[in-house]
């Protein structure tokens, strides 16, 4: 028979609710993938059941009270992460992944491994190219590297930019002038900047031109120098495009190029740059590539198989 053990942790430091989640549904996903009981009881985590299955389980909570400290909202995808990692993000919880930002609404940092090598290689490298299939934070973990370096005055500047051509739609489509136009392929740069920065000081740094969202037709004859500069949906940028892109770099600045291989929008799924320096680019010294997979998705579960599921019809 097996033995039967109780394994106590203190949560002191931790909000209550984001640590058991809705209707303990943090603690459910974690009895159920385990195989073990959890009850919180004040400030008290305690985790029973077969020695084995209990020590692994308590590797997991010890992250999720981890991630509860830092002012993350624990949900339920966290804990089926956690659990696939086997508890690994509480070491990572206290090592060099996290992404410090004064004022932010929450701690910004990876939740899986191939999270984690990607924040590595924008701290390492020049330029990081940044491929994988959406929701799995190619962008938004940009965009906080992108913000940590300003506020910490590494950068005088952060620059993102976007195509605007996307889901076979032109900017004619649109009504209003060309900033009306312009601005609602730009929408998911000033999403990931408001969950970085309070309102008022983005806003001043908007105005004063410290940060700069532009289509990337903006970057053209341009040096940028001392700068942050970020390349989203890089799928959807031209051979030419890329080359004038990253031509732009100046002295101490540093580039990121995101893009989902799998949604190419051009006419010619061969004129895509991301496709081309991916080609012509390994090898070079400063240049890092990072592949994110399903397993790196941070959206809803969904999500994940959704893209797994397109995955395995191309395939066939």
């Amino acid at each position: 028979m097996s033995k039967q053990v109780t394994h106590r942790i203190s949560t002191e430091g931790a909000d209550p609710l984001s640590l058991s989640g809705v209707n303990d549904s943090n603690l459910l996903e974690l009895e159920q993938a385990m195989g073990v009981r959890v009850t919180m009881r004040g400030e008290q985590f305690s985790v029973a059941g077969e020695l084995e299955a209990v020590e692994q389980a308590t590797r997991v909570a010890n992250a999720m009270v981890d991630l509860a400290r830092m002012g993350e909202v624990v949900s339920p995808e966290d804990v089926r992460r956690l659990v696939a990692d086997g508890g690994s993000d509480a070491q990572m919880a206290n090592g060099d992944y996290k992404i410090l930002l004064p004022g932010a609404r929450r701690v910004v940092q990876p939740k899986s491994q191939g999270q984690r090598e990607y924040v590595a290689a924008m701290r390492e490298n020049e330029i990081v190219v940044s491929i994988g299939p959406a929701g799995t934070g190619k962008t938004y973990l940009a965009v906080a590297m992108g913000v940590e370096a300003l506020t910490r005055k590494r950068v005088r500047r952060l620059v993102l930019a976007r195509p605007a051509v996307e889901a076979g739609e032109r900017l004619g489509f649109l009504p209003g002038d060309l900033q009306a136009k312009v601005d609602p392929y730009l929408r998911p740069l000033y999403d990931a900047l408001e969950d970085m920065m309070p309102e008022d000081r983005m806003q001043r740094a908007l105005e004063t031109r410290t940060i700069e969202i532009a289509p990337l037709g903006y970057m053209r004859g341009r040096t940028l120098q001392d700068a942050f500069v970020i390349l989203d949906e890089a799928q959807n940028v031209s051979n030419m495009q890329m080359k004038m892109f990253l031509t732009r770099l100046g002295l101490n600045s540093r580039a990121v190029v995101a893009g989902d291989k799998t949604q190419v929008d051009l006419p010619n799924r061969e004129e895509s740059g991301l496709l081309q320096v991916e080609r012509i680019l390994p090898g070079i010294e400063g240049v890092a590539f990072c592949y994110l997979e399903e397993d790196d998705v941070v959206r809803h579960r969904l999500v994940r198989e959704i893209i797994r599921a397109y995955s395995e019809d191309e395939n066939a």
